[in-house]
């Protein structure tokens, strides 16, 4: 059985579908009625992406309702896992937000909690009864889509092992490092650099978890430039794209992220898989 909270969002398919009607109160609470026509015994899994605080309230609420119609057996699949970003401190004063968000999932006692491609190794130690789904054949349908001989490039330290773990799962692809200065009062970024000495025109696709306004890898589409880099590509498993494609498109032949975080109406030079492709 499958309760997909999100109704334009079902990455486990919809066989099995468990009927709901969802609301927010005048109050600003939300709430939900779950249709009674599904056999309790058997296990819900739970598919949901978590935008926003009330997207993480219906979630608690939908399962204090399974709890309270006989259900024993719960999954969740939250794939884009909220402020997974915020995983330490940096400055005074500001909470560790992960933790906020895994405590909160930690306390309704689930069976099971996957979460797509996290930022970091801390959401998965923070989450009990976590497992990760990895991006591995997520990139193997980019690489599948552009041609097989192009390069890996990791745009940090931070993203490294993982690209490294998608090369192996590629057969052994180039990996080229990058690297980037932020600074951690303001956010601003600068000194890209490309740990390569010419790239001779070869194909280049970035890898990476997460893209929100894209400075990043705008930046760093100027030093593949400048390092000789042939066609650009981008292949990010959250697409957030909070200032859209425009300036992200004049760099990037094209750009593919997956339906993790929101649904992107057709837009030309993206191309979105649908976690319920990835999944089967």
């Amino acid at each position: 059985m499958v309760l997909n909270l999100d109704k334009s969002f079902a990455p486990l398919g919809r066989d099995q579908e468990i009927a709901f009607q969802a609301f927010t109160f005048s109050g600003g609470e939300p709430h939900i009625k779950i249709e009674a026509d599904f056999d309790p015994a058997k296990k819900v899994v739970i598919t949901h992406r978590l935008n926003s605080f009330n997207d993480l309230g219906l979630l608690c609420m939908a399962v204090d309702a399974l709890r309270r119609m006989g259900v024993k057996e719960m999954e969740l699949f939250i794939p884009y896992f909220p402020a997974a970003r915020q995983d330490r401190l940096m400055v005074s004063g500001e909470p560790l937000s992960v933790k906020v968000y895994a405590n909160i999932i930690n306390g309704l006692h689930l069976d099971k909690v996957l979460v797509f491609d996290p930022h970091s190794d801390v959401t998965p130690a923070l989450i009990d009864h976590c497992e990760v789904v990895a991006n591995h054949n997520f990139i193997k349908q980019v690489v599948a889509q552009i041609g097989s001989d192009v390069k890996l490039i990791s745009p940090d330290g931070g993203a490294l092992k993982k690209i490294y773990k998608v090369s192996v799962y590629l057969g052994g692809t180039e990996v080229i490092e990058c690297s980037k200065s932020r600074d951690v009062e303001t956010g601003q970024l600068s000194g890209f650099k490309v740990y390569h000495d010419g790239l001779g025109g070869a194909d280049c696709l970035i890898v990476d978890d997460i893209c929100d306004g894209g400075g990043t890898f705008a930046g760093l589409a100027d030093a593949l430039k400048a390092k000789g880099a042939g066609n650009l590509y981008l292949a990010v498993s959250h697409g957030i794209f909070s200032k859209g494609f425009e300036e992200l498109s004049k760099s990037f032949k094209m750009i593919f992220t997956t339906d993790s975080f929101k649904n992107i109406n057709e837009v030309n030079g993206v191309t979105q898989i649908r976690l319920d492709q990835y999944m089967k």
